[in-house]
C-alpha cells in the first residue's frame, strides 16, 4: 500500500514538473513496461524517501518563484496606485527616491513582529518615504482592527506624518493582537501622539476599500505585505515584493537595491 501512495504522489509530481518530457519517453514502453518502471521507482522512492522530499521542495520553490515574478508585475503595473495616493499616511522626506508601502492590520501577530523591525529600520533610513496602506482584514473577527485602523488615520489626518508614526509605534508596542488588543491601547496610542481619543477619520471605508481592493490586485494574500521600490524608475531588478515579516536585516537589502533604478 505504502509503495502503491509514493507511486502516486510521485508520479503526480513528476507530471506537474516534467509532463511534457514524461509523455515523450512513456510512447516508447508497452503498458507492461510502464507498470514494471513505475513498480521500480516506487522500490526506489521506499528505500531513498528524502528523493520525494526534494522534489516536493523543488515544486515549492518554483511555485514561490512565479508567484513573485506576478505579484512583481502587478506592482509595476499599479505603481501610481502605491505611490501617490494622497490619502494613505505617508512619513519621510517629499523628494524621496526610494519608497516602503506596507498594507498591514493592527491585530495582525505577524504585523506586530515585523513593526520593531520596521522602525529600526526607519531610523537607519531617514531619507526614505514610508507610505502605511490599513488593510484590517481581521475586522470581522475583532472590531478593534478597523477601530484601530480608524483612529490611525484620523491621527495622521489631523496630526500629521510625525504623531501619526507615533500613534502607529504605540499600538504596536502594547505586544496586543490577536484579539488582545483593547480600546484602552488604542486610546493610550492615540493620547502619546498627542491626539483626542474623540478624534474621527474621513472618508475611512472608502480608503480602506481602496486598499484591500489594490492588494489584492497585487497579488497579496494576507498581512504584512511590503513593497520596496523607487519612486521612479521601478524595474522588477530594483522592485522587491515581500509577502510577509521579514528582519531589518533583508529590508535594508531591498533598499539598497531599490537606490539603483
Amino acid at each position: 500500500m505504502l509503495k502503491k501512495i509514493i507511486s502516486v504522489v510521485v508520479s503526480g509530481c513528476l507530471l506537474a514538473t516534467f509532463a511534457a518530457s514524461a509523455e515523450d519517453a512513456a510512447s516508447g514502453f508497452t503498458a507492461a513496461q510502464q507498470a514494471e518502471i513505475g513498480k521500480i521507482a516506487a522500490d526506489y522512492l521506499v528505500a531513498h524517501p528524502e528523493v520525494l522530499v526534494q522534489v516536493s521542495q523543488k515544486l515549492q520553490e518554483q511555485q514561490q518563484a512565479e508567484q513573485q515574478q506576478t505579484m512583481l508585475k502587478q506592482v509595476l503595473q499599479n505603481q501610481k496606485s502605491l505611490l501617490d495616493d494622497k490619502s494613505t499616511p505617508t512619513v519621510g522626506p517629499a523628494d524621496a527616491k526610494v519608497a516602503v508601502i506596507e498594507f498591514f492590520d493592527y491585530q495582525c501577530v505577524y504585523c506586530s513582529h515585523l513593526a520593531p523591525e520596521l522602525e529600526a529600520t526607519m531610523k537607519s533610513n531617514p531619507g526614505v518615504r514610508y507610505i502605511f496602506k490599513d488593510w484590517p482584514i481581521f475586522a470581522q473577527r475583532w472590531t478593534n482592527s478597523l477601530t484601530a485602523a480608524e483612529r490611525g488615520l484620523a491621527v495622521w489626518q489631523q496630526k500629521g506624518p510625525a504623531a501619526y508614526i507615533a500613534y502607529h509605534n504605540a499600538v504596536y508596542n502594547t505586544g496586543h493582537f490577536e484579539g488582545a488588543l483593547t480600546t484602552k491601547d488604542i486610546d493610550s496610542a492615540t493620547r502619546a501622539a498627542g491626539a483626542p481619543v474623540s478624534i474621527k477619520a474621513k472618508n475611512a471605508e472608502e480608503i480602506f476599500t481602496t486598499n484591500s481592493e489594490l492588494a489584492q490586485a497585487i497579488g497579496l494574500t494576507g498581512t504584512p505585505g511590503l513593497i520596496v521600490m523607487p519612486v521612479s524608475g521601478a524595474n522588477p531588478q530594483n522592485t522587491t515584493v515581500l509577502p510577509g515579516a521579514v528582519p531589518a536585516e533583508e529590508l535594508q537589502s531591498a533598499i539598497t537595491r531599490a537606490m539603483h533604478p
